[in-house]
């Protein structure tokens, strides 16, 4: 039967949380507003729209956030380039265990699709994927399920057995309104709540999603 990795990008794959931190920085400044790490890691993995009007203002408008995210994107992207993301330990051995075992891959995020393209071709791991789910994609960004329910249909493969791998509770909350097991990275969190929690991916024992959906 059909299996699929549901994979978030930022945090659970990558080390690319000081790109992002600095990007967003940098373009909230020119706004005249001061971000903090915790504010910044309060909205990790939030799309671009709801987290400028959470931290800007609800009646901020759709021309104004184009602008203050185009700025940041073209930052942050520019950074990963120059080698500011890393995969985080275990994610390769993950990506190639999961592929060699027939598992279905694909990447569910809140970032634009160019930023999960620039990544996945820096990072050369693009080949693991049979699809990806991004910002664009959805009208309703995590903790709405519509992402990862989107991932598995292209896949062809059902919620029930869709494993979402993620580390912030937006993600995690969503893979569970999908139906699906869900596995916890602490990469920016102390504690979150999932089927499954592990440090970093190379502490997740090698048969924790057969046992989370057996073949």
């Amino acid at each position: 039967m059909i299996r699929a990795a549901l994979w978030d990008l930022d945090g659970t794959l990558v080390d690319s949380e000081h790109a992002h931190f600095t990007s967003w920085t940098d373009a909230l400044a020119l706004e005249g507003y001061t971000l903090t790490r915790e504010r910044f890691l309060e909205t990790f993995g939030r799309r671009n729209d709801a987290t400028l009007r959470l931290l800007l203002g609800e009646d901020l408008s759709d021309t104004e956030i184009d602008r203050i995210a185009w700025a940041k994107e073209e930052r942050y992207r520019a950074d990963v380039r120059a080698g500011d993301a890393v995969l985080l330990p275990g994610a390769l051995a993950w990506l190639e265990r999961l592929d060699a075992s027939g598992w279905r891959q694909a990447i569910v995020t809140s970032a634009p699709r160019a930023n999960a393209e620039t990544i996945l071709d820096v990072l050369g791991i693009a080949r693991f994927f049979g699809t990806i789910v991004a910002a664009e994609d959805v009208r309703i960004g995590k903790p709405d399920p519509q992402g990862f329910l989107l991932a598995a249909s292209r896949l062809e493969t059902a919620p029930e057995r869709s494993v979402v791998l993620e580390d912030a509770p937006y993600g995690l909350e969503a893979g569970r309104r999908a139906g699906m097991k869900t596995v916890a990275v602490l990469t920016t969190h102390d504690r979150l709540d999932a089927d499954v929690v592990v440090t970093d991916l190379s502490a997740l024992p090698a048969d924790a999603l057969d046992r989370l959906a057996p073949n």
